[in-house]
């Protein structure tokens, strides 16, 4: 008998260890740690203002961003911000890696420099039809300083690549930018944008449709830009570019608001191309988790921060989790961020 135990010894071992391996291959890989830098663009260098919308044609995550001419030489005073194209880039693991795609084509009307026009900060929503709908920031031109119209535009798509149909949205002036769109619980959309003209406080305007807009005025007096509002942990949250990071409101029926005290992405972080204040950004929420998606300038910083060329008009994405506590929005741009978002639905 007991030349029998050191093979049942064995046996058992074998047993155990296939029934470990079962067990690891039932558990699913952790999601994968996102890229720091999240994106550069590889054209001019100049990826800004993204929003994100699932491609279900790609069964991908797309973004869209403002391709600001960072490196293009020759280009004086805020040409380089002007005469931009949308570019697009695609994730092929839920947010953690991009690659460029290309532009949008986007057709728009003469009256607003056709071809000619400078493309800001999109938001994208798909309709209950399937339907993608655009709203584009456009100014009718490219120039060198900020003193021109800036209008937004709605245009529509079924493959998101190839926008139509443009119409100008009537808002409450000529000098408007940054919308972002939110479904409400009774079916209506609202759209919340930057009125430049007063003090850059943030507005808003209803549609039952995505097509017939109802401007209603003052949302939040707040100055800054490019608010994004979702909807996150029973709560609205908005979120503006107040240019020492992201101001944080929060509201329980989307029209009165209430500012927290804490900033997000106010102090630099100490990852790579992250080393200063992130700005105008997109929020992604998936299942419990919301993560924002923000650009920096990395250039901006040390001796030469006030200089302008190349390295300080670049700009790149970040990502970073959000974190919600007791009515309070944090978040640690340091920390290393497993994301695998979702598809809507």
């Amino acid at each position: 008998m007991s030349t029998l135990r050191p093979f049942a010894a064995r046996a058992a071992c074998l047993l155990l260890a296939l029934a470990a391996l079962a067990g690891c291959a039932a558990v699913p890989d952790a999601p994968p740690i996102a890229a720091k830098p999240l994106f550069r663009d590889p054209v001019y260098d100049g990826a800004a203002d993204p929003t994100l919308i699932w491609n279900p044609a790609r069964g991908r995550w797309w973004m869209f961003y403002t391709n600001r001419r960072a490196t293009a030489p020759g280009l004086p005073g805020v040409t380089w911000v002007h005469g931009t194209r949308i570019g697009i880039a695609e994730s092929p693991d839920g947010g953690a890696h991009w690659t460029y795609v290309g532009t949008a084509d986007v057709e728009l009307p003469p009256d607003l420099g056709g071809k000619d026009a400078t493309q800001w900060a999109p938001d994208i929503v798909r309709a209950g039809d399937g339907t993608f709908h655009m709203f584009l920031t456009v100014v009718p031109g490219v120039f060198d300083d900020w003193k021109h119209p800036r209008v937004i535009v709605h245009l529509t798509s079924t493959d998101l690549r190839t926008w139509r149909h443009p119409a100008r949205v009537p808002l409450a002036n000529d000098k408007v930018i940054d919308p972002s769109l939110a479904r409400l619980p009774d079916g209506t959309w609202r759209m919340w944008y930057n009125n430049e003209l007063d003090h850059k406080n943030t507005y808003y305007a209803d549609s039952p449709d995505l097509e017939h807009w109802t401007d209603h005025g003052l949302a939040v007096a707040q100055r800054g830009e490019g608010p994004k509002v979702f909807r996150w942990h029973g709560a609205w949250w908005m979120i503006v570019d107040v240019w020492h990071g992201l101001a944080v409101f929060r509201s329980d029926d989307a029209l009165t608001w209430r500012k927290q005290d804490a900033t997000l992405l106010e102090q630099p972080g100490h990852g790579p191309d992250d080393g200063v204040m992130g700005g105008h950004a997109d929020v992604v929420v998936s299942g419990d988790r919301a993560y924002v998606f923000y650009f920096v300038h990395p250039g901006r910083q040390g001796p030469d921060a006030k200089k302008d060329g190349p390295e300080q008009r670049r700009s790149l994405i970040q990502v970073s989790e959000l974190i919600e506590k007791d009515g309070i929005i944090r978040t640690d741009r340091d920390a290393p961020v497993r994301v695998n978002l979702a598809p809507p639905g």
